[in-house]
């Protein structure tokens, strides 16, 4: 590898260190090759949320994020050189050499932030499922181009040609966690995620970007609710699991783990999530990426397919 890709590499490494912890924490867990093409991944879809939610004009935003878009187009058509002077390009199109990463997930996501830009509710889960699939459903049939698959037969373990679908629910599962985790936040910056027909059942139909909840309002109904559509879109998307090598494997449980356990938490106290940012103590994460690495989350996995099969 050139100085300039490995220094690239490095910028982009420091990104998401300093950036994504939870994602951090489970591509710690990859060799070498793959954590270096996680970090570009994840570095210039940084670039790309940065851009939604930062302070810019709404114009100024659009023509940004087609700017990105336009980088994209010189990494996918082999545009860009060692040298150039956007460390995140040279990554990415290293990357994507060594790797065969649909390309086409960073356009999803792009599609996804000009959604946000252009500030779209969603009426219903199909509504709010389609800005999901491009925004985290496209991050992970992307990293699984850099996981590839193990399709290996024997019990418990599904045919590959189904893991994209896999990953594509388990990005859908992240995400809705995410969404419930950032009620407040994305309240205080005028977003509504939830659907609207959610918010309604359960008595919120404003949403929450009044600072406090309508009377009568049953927050906690409408937080199980979402969890229970969480726990759903995580059991579907686990089959993933079984397909991976061993340490892609335990990076997808370590990330997908800790997630889960924010679920959890949120399930206990819905209303925790109105008062600021549920997050896990790091020595939890460091339990989370133990078990991964251990695959006792693909074994159970694996078992569990075979009893559904008998």
């Amino acid at each position: 590898m050139s100085a300039p890709v490995s220094a690239a590499y490095s910028y982009c490494e420091a990104v998401t260190g300093s950036q994504a912890r939870n994602f951090a924490y489970g591509i710690r867990l990859l060799p070498t090759d793959k954590r270096q093409a996680m970090s570009a991944l994840y570095a210039f879809s940084r670039r790309v949320d940065d851009i939604g939610d930062g302070t810019l004009p709404t114009e100024a935003k659009f023509a940004r994020l087609e700017e990105t878009r336009s980088v994209l187009g010189r990494i996918r058509a082999g545009a860009v050189d060692e040298d150039d002077t956007d460390p995140v390009a040279v990554a990415l199109a290293h990357a994507a050499r060594r790797f065969p990463i649909p390309l086409g997930g960073l356009d999803e996501l792009i599609d996804g932030v000009l959604m946000d830009v252009r500030g779209e509710t969603y009426e219903t889960w199909d509504g709010l499922k389609a800005y999901c699939r491009c925004v985290a459903g496209a991050i992970g049939r992307l990293s699984l181009g850099v996981f590839g698959t193990v399709n290996a037969p024997g019990p418990g373990r599904p045919d590959a040609e189904r893991a994209a679908e896999y990953a594509d629910t388990l990005g859908l599962a992240l995400q809705l966690t995410n969404i419930l985790r950032d009620v407040r936040e994305d309240a205080a910056n005028g977003r509504t995620y939830l659907p609207a027909e959610d918010l309604a059942k359960f008595g919120c139909p404003e949403g929450f970007r009044a600072g406090r909840l309508p009377a009568g309002a049953d927050f906690a109904g409408l937080v199980h609710h979402e969890v229970r559509r969480a726990r759903s879109l995580f059991a579907e998307g686990y089959r993933l699991l079984p397909m991976l090598d061993r340490r892609s494997g335990a990076c997808v449980a370590a990330m997908a783990g800790i997630y889960r356990r924010l679920l959890d938490r949120i399930e206990r106290e819905p209303e925790a999530v109105l008062r600021g940012r549920v997050s896990l103590p790091p020595h939890e994460k460091a339990y989370v990426a133990v078990r991964g690495l251990s695959g006792l989350d693909a074994r159970t996995v694996s078992r569990q397919a075979v009893r559904r099969r008998m």
